[in-house]
């Protein structure tokens, strides 16, 4: 596991954090934490990794080491994808703080059987919840529907939905568009979204190493329309900084989004960065 050259001040800022609604931090990749006014602290799909060099590499900074995570209730994994499932990042958590870990059947088979979490690191199989769509639960003061998502590269993708008093969130994961979320729309209304975008790209392919025309992630296109189809309110979009040869200019999203009612607003952060329902 790498160290990480920011040292712990991101997860200071955050444990010391007290917010009047929900706090929200961009952890890169598609890493997010969420806290609320009551402290009930939630990451998502934290990833601290390097990735595979030099198939995938990463472009950003890691920015904590996961042993210095003392205060968090759940994390959350949206698809068994590493950069979403990843032991190293994930489990020193879950020992730590005894959070309970949220995934999709897929998901827990990487973190059962594949990496060994249990057996790796002092991790109960008690706090392996399995989730779905179409499932609720109530964790702390947010209660999180699980949603669909469209993620053609993944086995099992789930997006959440997460309802508080303040406001909702809303986290797709690796999702695309899809029709269902113009149900998913009408459903909650959300606040604040969080939807992936990076270019398309030549990346090594895993069996073979030969470069591979790839697209992993939404286009401003594609962005949008699943903005759209949301009703969001605001968009930050995410994953556009991590993986050298998909890395995106986020900017160019306010050309694809002002003809459109939806999203408003355009929020754009950088790894660190604190937005608020």
């Amino acid at each position: 596991m790498v160290e990480s050259d920011w040292e712990d001040w991101l997860v200071r800022d955050i444990e010391d954090a007290d917010p009047d609604g929900v706090a929200v931090w961009y952890l890169g990749c598609n890493g997010f934490v969420l806290k609320g006014s009551d402290g009930t602290t939630i990451y998502i799909d934290p990833y601290l990794g390097l990735g595979d060099p030099p198939r995938t590499v990463r472009m950003i900074p890691v920015p904590f080491d996961p042993e210095d995570v003392t205060e968090a209730d759940a994390v959350l994994a949206t698809h068994e994808h590493t950069d979403h499932v990843h032991g190293e990042s994930q489990a020193p958590i879950l020992e730590s703080t005894g959070a309970t870990f949220y995934a999709p059947d897929d998901s827990l088979t990487v973190a059962r059987e594949d990496e060994d979490w249990t057996g790796e690191w002092d991790v109960s199989d008690e706090q392996f919840a399995e989730v779905s769509e179409g499932d609720t639960v109530d964790i702390g003061e947010f209660t999180v529907h699980v949603e669909v998502a469209n993620d053609p590269d993944a086995t099992h993708p789930v997006s959440y939905v997460f309802e508080h008093d303040a406001g909702t969130f809303f986290h797709g994961g690796d999702t695309k568009p899809t029709d269902e979320f113009e149900r998913v729309g009408e459903t909650y209304d959300i606040d604040l979204g969080v939807l992936a975008f990076g270019t398309v790209g030549q990346i090594p392919d895993k069996q073979t190493r030969e470069p591979k025309r790839t697209r992993w992630y939404n286009d401003e296109n594609q962005l949008v329309e699943a903005a759209s189809a949301l009703s969001l309110e605001r968009v930050v979009p995410s994953h556009w900084d991590m993986w050298r040869g998909l890395t995106a200019d986020p900017k160019a999203l306010h050309h694809h989004a002002k003809s459109f009612e939806s999203p408003r607003r355009l929020e754009l952060v950088e790894i660190g960065d604190r937005v608020d329902l």
